[in-house]
């Protein structure tokens, strides 16, 4: 082999152990990678000694080293997510004048990493830190609906996992799927979470095609009873810095 497609197989070799569920024998990832078995096993040998993955002999399988592990944390450590998004967000305020969030799941809950505001900024209750449930937002719900619907159902096992705040948005299961079955390209909330106030949001992906992030715009809006309105105009600016996320991570989108 020489340096380069050893260099590729390796990485490949590590981004497929860290999407598996648990450690995998040689074979397996020779078969699924579709690598000689002899360059698989100089690669998990190379890649052992350095730390990033870790031989376990009794059950003769291979698992994700504690160099891989440090490597997670430097990433979370450089806030690259944020640092790529903020200038997507920044342009989408220019453009929109409304304010701009980017968000990502935290369990069953928002968890917004950044805002960026107009000059003239409205009160909001999202803000950095802030987290929301995730069956009430828009940034949730476009996260939310490219999910397998058993993972959305580990999200909300029980009727007891939705919240009300405002007496809309879905409140159990079967409400939530029909929300995210309806949504297309990008999610709305209106008066969800504040009365007076609605959001359009889109999912930013990563090099699997499993959400990621979500960036959404939040302004003032007021109907009795919902309306229905999509803005399909203001999401199309959304889904399009969405899009630019995507491409700056290295995503691609599902389909």
């Amino acid at each position: 082999m020489t340096d380069v497609p050893a260099l590729r197989n390796g990485l490949a070799l590590l981004r497929h152990l860290a999407g598996r569920p648990g450690p995998q024998s040689a074979a397996a990832l020779a078969r699924e990678l579709g690598l000689p078995r002899s360059t698989t096993y100089h690669l998990l040998a190379e890649l052992a000694a350095a730390g990033f993955v870790t031989h376990l002999p009794e059950e003769r399988r291979y698992g994700l080293g504690v160099a891989s592990f440090e490597l997670g944390s430097a990433y979370l450590r450089h806030e690259p997510l944020e640092r790529l998004a903020r200038p997507l967000l920044q342009a989408l305020v220019d453009s929109t004048g409304r304010t701009a969030h980017l968000g990502v799941l935290h369990g069953p809950e928002t968890l917004y990493l950044l805002k960026e505001q107009p000059r003239r900024p409205q009160t909001l209750v999202t803000d950095i830190g802030v987290r929301l449930p995730a069956a009430l937002t828009a940034a949730g719900r476009a996260l939310l609906g490219h999910l397998p619907a058993p993972q959305v159902r580990a999200l909300f096992p029980r009727a007891a996992a939705f919240v009300d705040r405002t007496g809309r948005g879905p409140r159990s299961l079967a409400a939530l799927r029909r929300l995210l079955a309806a949504e297309q390209a990008w999610s709305v909330e209106d008066g969800h979470v504040t009365p007076g106030f609605a959001s359009v949001a889109a999912a930013g992906f990563d090099h699997g095609g499993r959400p990621v992030a979500a960036i959404s715009v939040t302004f003032r809006h007021e109907c009795e009873p919902e309306c229905g309105e999509r803005w399909p105009d203001l999401a199309a600016e959304v889904c399009h810095a969405a899009a630019q996320l995507t491409a700056r991570i290295g995503g691609r989108a599902p389909g």
